[in-house]
């Protein structure tokens, strides 16, 4: 790996191994320090002055580097072995601290960014008495417009702007809100006693920050996760306090995080008018993924990252941006390879800011984490999926447990944890209900399951990493029943209603269903199917069924025959133009039946549609013929 590792006991409260550890990372590493962050500048200068040096201690890194800057270098990189694999009863654990080392020595991708501009307009919503109060302490601050109740009095002051009225509609996020007023009533200034002016319905307005005191129903669904949305307890002093703090300092310019990734020609929403996958639609707590055609479409200002789509999408075509997915497979990875390396079986602890604060407390004033639970920390854990889970699980790690937040969606994760299991075949993949520290030692300390098999190198899309891993969980099962819903499975195809119309062919966003050029035939590639109901919904006889499993077996990587006929040749050129059950039915509803087809005609409905024309044209009762040309007249004519 190359490079310069500084390590430091923090005053002896922790073992370290320093020569371990430098042969497992390929860093030198120089005498293990005592308390470097209090020591002085030409010290910790010294301590840095290598290139390519990873410093263990999150928790002074602000201070070193401030030392590091005074001593003339440039600060190193930083992270936590203390907390995560330092400080606990099991004793030293140098396999954990050095894969954990490993992993912070990798890239970090800079995320995308979107710069927002704020210019300070501030909309205050609520009873006189609330609104008035706080738009005095934010009025030097911000251009700040009260919306006071329908009904209301006019407040005798004309210190801000005051108007009252009810919201109609809301939309947008921070820097761009877009509201709808009905009922607004402006103050009229003219006269002796100021008073509200005539009302009106249909009012629109914007701001960049909603300051809402109501105590009523959200403008917003998941509000919390609305940028620019502050909703505080009314009766909590101090909410209102830290809102109104935090609403004084929303202007300037700010960058917005791009969250995920957007592939409209990946997505399988919709098809010739017809709705395909709504997954992510269903999933989206603020309402930020929009049908648009054949695709879905997403609002930057208001996705607020939660990641659940990305997890969920069958395609791809949404993917977690912030970190990318290729990242979390390749941090996945490094930390199972690196800890195996040594000789122990890890686990894999997923968490969030909320489970970093969880494992601190649990290693400063508890048992901390038990030597074989390693910690990867996301920024979302709806993001981490069946196929990041999976890929732990074929990667290395013995089990998964995914520690949720208290404003953590479970539902999502709940649902990705099932296909998961069902893909492992064990229940290997766990959501742990570990709102104390005393829970989460307790549950990171179950029995490790055995791990015995050969890891995987997840590599690829996530459905191909899906794959892989599971062929290596499941060993010899050919056929995996999933939950419903899930993105992987089978088409069934009724071959008695089917009538090879290949309507689902042309839909099929995947490629999954394919025709034959040379002859009626239905095709289907199952390792393709995106389940999306496509082909379910478009199908005029109804023959299509779909079926949640993942085929491991390499007949899914091929496509196989879901139903076929003979074709049916024309009588006059022998060309192939149809399937013949579907032509001898047509015969027997049309032949002798209808005017058209009466007698000899009938034999038109066995021809091709060349021959059928011609056949047609030169028929007796011709239906598109007209009055028979006449003669041509010569000059003898005339003579004669």
């Amino acid at each position: 790996m190359g490079g310069h590792l500084v390590l430091c006991s923090c005053a002896g409260t922790q073992e370290l191994d320093a020569d371990a550890l430098s042969q497992a990372t390929g860093r030198a590493c120089g005498r293990v320090h005592d308390a470097l962050c209090l020591a002085a500048p030409e010290v910790v200068a010294r301590a840095f002055a290598q290139p390519d040096t990873l410093m263990a201690c999150a928790q002074e890194a602000p201070r070193l580097a401030a030392l590091a800057a005074e001593g003339g270098v440039a600060p190193p990189m930083f992270t936590d072995i203390r907390d995560r694999a330092g400080w606990s009863d099991d004793g030293p654990a140098t396999p954990k601290q050095t894969a954990l080392l490993a992993e912070a020595a990798l890239p970090a991708p800079a995320p995308r960014v979107l710069d927002v501009a704020s210019q300070g307009l501030c909309l205050i919503v609520g009873p006189a008495d609330r609104a008035m109060a706080a738009a005095a302490r934010l009025k030097d601050a911000l251009a700040v417009t009260v919306l006071l109740p329908e009904g209301s009095a006019a407040p005798e002051t004309r210190a801000v702007d005051i108007v009252s009225g009810r919201i109609r509609r809301a939309t947008g996020a921070f820097g761009g809100f877009d509201l709808t007023l009905d009922g607004l009533r402006q103050v009229d200034p003219a006269g002796r006693a100021i008073a509200f002016g005539p009302a009106r319905d249909g009012a629109k307005t914007r701001c960049d920050v909603i300051l809402d005191l109501t105590g009523g129903t959200p403008l917003f669904p998941a509000h919390h996760k609305r940028e620019g949305y502050l909703r505080p307890d009314p009766g909590d002093r101090q909410a209102v306090a830290d809102a109104i703090l935090e609403a004084s300092q929303m202007v300037g310019t700010f960058e917005k995080v791009l969250h995920v990734r957007v592939e409209p020609a990946l997505c399988a929403h919709s098809r010739a008018e017809q709705t395909g996958c709504i997954r992510c639609l269903d999933l989206c707590p603020t309402g930020a993924i929009l049908p648009a055609g054949e695709h879905v479409t997403v609002d930057p200002m208001v996705c607020a990252g939660c990641g659940a789509c990305s997890a969920t999408c069958p395609s791809g075509a949404i993917a977690y941006d912030a970190p990318p997915v290729d990242d979390v497979f390749r941090r996945i990875e490094v930390l199972a390879r690196v800890f195996r390396g040594m000789g122990a079986t890890p686990t894999l602890l997923v968490h969030d800011e909320y489970g970093r604060e969880m494992i601190a407390l649990s290693a400063r004033h508890g048992r901390g984490l038990p030597a074989h639970a390693v910690p990867l920390e996301l920024p979302a854990l709806a993001a981490f999926g069946h196929a990041e889970a999976v890929a732990a699980l074929g990667a290395g790690f013995a089990r998964v447990d995914i520690l949720p937040g208290p404003r953590t969606e479970r539902g999502p994760l709940t649902a990705q944890v099932a296909l998961a299991n069902a893909l492992a075949g064990h229940d290997l993949v766990r959501l742990p209900d570990a709102g104390e520290p005393d829970a989460l030692e307790a549950a990171t300390r179950d029995p490790v399951p055995a791990c015995d098999r050969d890891p995987i190198l997840p590599l690829g899309t996530r459905r191909q990493v899906t794959r892989v891993a599971a062929t290596a969980l499941q060993g010899g099962t050919p056929v995996l029943p999933l939950p419903a819903g899930a993105p992987y499975g089978a088409v069934l195809v009724d071959t008695e209603a089917c009538t090879l119309c290949l309507s689902c062919v042309s839909l099929c966003p995947s490629g999954a269903l394919l025709d034959n050029p040379d002859r009626p035939e239905l095709r289907f590639q199952e390792d393709a199917c995106l389940q999306c109901g496509l082909c379910a919904n478009i199908c005029p006889e109804d023959a299509i069924a779909l079926r949640p499993q993942l085929d491991l077996s390499p007949a899914a990587l091929s496509p196989r025959v879901l139903n076929a006929e003979e074709p049916a040749l024309c009588v006059e050129c022998g060309k192939a133009f149809g399937t013949a059950a579907t032509v001898e039915r047509i015969a027997g509803m049309l032949a002798d039946k209808h005017a058209m087809f009466g007698g000899d005609k009938a034999r038109m409905i066995r021809m091709c549609d060349t021959c059928r024309v011609d056949a047609m044209a030169h028929s007796e009762n011709n239906p598109f013929a007209s009055r028979p040309r006449p003669k041509t007249r010569s000059s003898d004519d005339y003579l004669n």
